[in-house]
Formats: C-alpha cells, structure tokens, sequence
C-alpha cells in the first residue's frame, strides 16, 4: 500500500511594494523635494524597509542609512540587516515633514520620499502617490 502524499502549502507570495517615483530624479541642487511615494503597509519599520530598498533603482546605489520621523515610526530599530547588508536608521523629528523618510547612499545621493500612512484609504493613497511625483511635493 502506498500512502499519497499531499503538496505542500503554497509559499505566500511577498506582497508588492507600492512605490511611485519621480520620472526625472533630482540633480545638483535642483529644487525637488520629494523624489517619490511609499505607501508601507504597516509602520512596523523592520519589516516594510527590506522590502522598500530591495525595489529602488540600482542607480542609487547600495542605501547605507534611513531617516524617518520618530513620532511616525514608534517602534525603530538603529540597524537594520537587509540583504546581508548593515543599514543604519535614524530618527529625527521634523514638524515641517512629518510624513517623510530620507534614504542615502554614501558617493550617489540622497533621496527623500512622501510615506503616505498604512491606513489610508486606496483611492486617497493613490491620488497623494501620483501629487507627490508629479510635483515633488
């Protein structure tokens, strides 16, 4: 008698991260603040960031440190391990960005991006992604 084995469970799918980015990055010292939008899904930083630098543009190079909002992101951990690399995070508190986070990669730059809250509805989600990448909030 042979016993039939059942499949194993299928491997949950990592959910997509949604990310808009500017069509034209910053240069110099143009005056664009805002390079693009990340809705995370929760504010639970360890386990939205990997995911967030994992999709950037390889022209921004490797991220070597993140700065968010200490009184968005309650739980911040100072280094992150993400894809075998140290990332450092930051906090800063910025009344006048509150909904920020700025990403820098040592020799190409800095990046900053409107992170629109997990909360938000689809609809309002979307329409703050598209206004920050059309105009650089």
């Amino acid at each position: 008698m042979t016993s039939a084995s059942s499949p194993p469970p299928p491997v949950p799918a990592r959910p997509e991260v949604r990310l808009r980015l500017a069509a034209q990055p910053r240069q110099g010292r143009t005056a664009r603040r805002i390079d693009g939008a990340w809705w995370p899904r929760s504010y639970d930083l360890a386990a939205e960031l990997p995911g967030l630098l994992g999709v950037l543009p390889r022209a921004w190079g490797r991220i070597s440190s993140v700065l968010v909002n200490g009184d968005a992101w309650p739980a911040c951990p100072e280094r992150l391990l993400v894809a075998g690399q140290a990332v450092h995070v930051g906090r800063k508190d910025s009344p006048t960005a509150p909904h920020t986070v700025c990403l820098l990669a040592p020799g190409r730059g800095r990046w900053d991006l409107l992170v629109v809250p997990p909360a938000t509805a689809e609809s309002e989600a979307g329409r703050l992604m598209e206004q920050a990448v059309e105009q650089g909030a």
